[in-house]
């Protein structure tokens, strides 16, 4: 009795020895160069979005790297009663095993379909936009500064007013 296999090679148990988790693709139309890559570390589709995902993920990276650095802080300043050895270990360790985590936690929240694609669509909302000239701009900023000074003068004179009208009513 022979198996039957699926011929789908993403689908769990359709090659016994090959797991789920390992992609092949062939590169060239002759099979003879074949390519293995690992589905957790693909990127979805790989070159839409790329800016926002890029961007998004370096800001986490960012503000995880500043907790892992308020954390090494933390723990160097903290009375262990260990060894030297033990508490430099501690100390570095800690944070930088933290750091890693969770960067792959951002990579894989980054490629995960359901945010990659909302990545996708808000890039291309943003491609949309009609961006205003330099001088459209330049105009638009001369007026709200002209604006500004305007009612702070109004402001600045009924201010004044008041205080000299209340001044003069309680003498």
């Amino acid at each position: 009795m022979a198996e039957h296999r699926s011929p789908k090679p993403k689908v769990g148990g359709s090659i016994p020895f090959w797991p789920a988790l390992i992609k092949t693709t062939v590169d060239n139309q002759d099979s003879k160069s074949i390519r293995v890559s690992s589905v957790i570390f693909d990127i979805y589709k790989r070159g839409q979005g790329k800016y926002t995902r890029l961007c998004s993920a370096f800001g986490a990276a960012i503000i995880v790297g500043l907790g892992c650095l308020r954390l090494y802080l933390q723990l160097e300043a903290a009375d262990w009663n260990l060894n030297p050895r033990a508490r430099l270990w501690i100390t570095t360790m800690v944070p930088a095993g933290l750091f890693v985590a969770l960067s792959l936690l951002i990579f894989y929240l980054v490629n995960k379909p359901a945010i990659a694609d909302f990545f996708i669509s808000a890039e291309g909302e943003v491609k949309k936009v009609s961006w205003s000239s330099r001088k459209e701009i330049a105009v638009s900023t001369v007026i709200v500064i002209v604006v500004v000074l305007i009612v702070a003068i109004l402001l600045g004179a009924t201010d004044v007013g008041f205080y000299h009208f209340f001044d003069w009513l309680l003498q």
